[in-house]
């Protein structure tokens, strides 16, 4: 699109189906090279990739070519086939609906790949609930909580 300037930062946080601990270490960073192929592929950039056993934070900078909704769906059905079509888990593997998406100014980037990169650090502190809701609060997103993930105890085996 010719004459269109946009710097679009945008940190997207999923969870596996019923939260269940199911990403283990020995394919996570494969799941991770793979979900960076699919943002990759529709163009966008992306800046920071990690998670915990059951759910994932993405920070990528987005060109205005395509929905976020679309994008979001392409990543979670794209990677959801595939987890299942290496048989990485027991069953079949899917994302629970819906997601949240957050935005940043450039000034905030490096905090943020900072904050995804060390998910593991920071969940010994704050369980997934309470990151969540932290940033539903902050960004000022009126929610349900009827509709929020419910606490899990991770697995240290993983």
């Amino acid at each position: 699109m010719a004459n269109t300037y946009t710097q679009l930062h945008i940190q997207v946080v999923f969870a596996v189906q019923n939260r269940d601990c199911v990403i283990r270490n020995s394919w996570k960073n494969e799941l991770h090279k793979y979900i960076t192929g699919i943002i990759e592929n529709h163009n966008h950039k992306v800046m920071a990739i990690n998670g915990m056993p059951d759910h994932l934070h993405i920070l990528f900078g987005m060109r205005p070519t395509q929905s976020l909704s679309d994008l979001i769906q392409d990543i979670k059905g794209g990677s959801s086939k595939w987890i299942n079509q290496k048989g990485y888990v027991k069953g079949k593997f899917s994302w629970q609906e819906g997601y949240g998406a957050f935005s940043y100014s450039k000034s905030h980037v490096d905090a943020v790949i900072d904050y995804i990169k060390h998910q593991e650090k920071h969940h010994r502190k704050k369980t997934f609930v309470e990151e969540y809701h932290e940033f539903l609060e902050k960004f000022e997103v009126d929610f349900d909580k009827r509709y929020i993930f419910k606490p899990v105890e991770y697995d240290v085996e993983l």
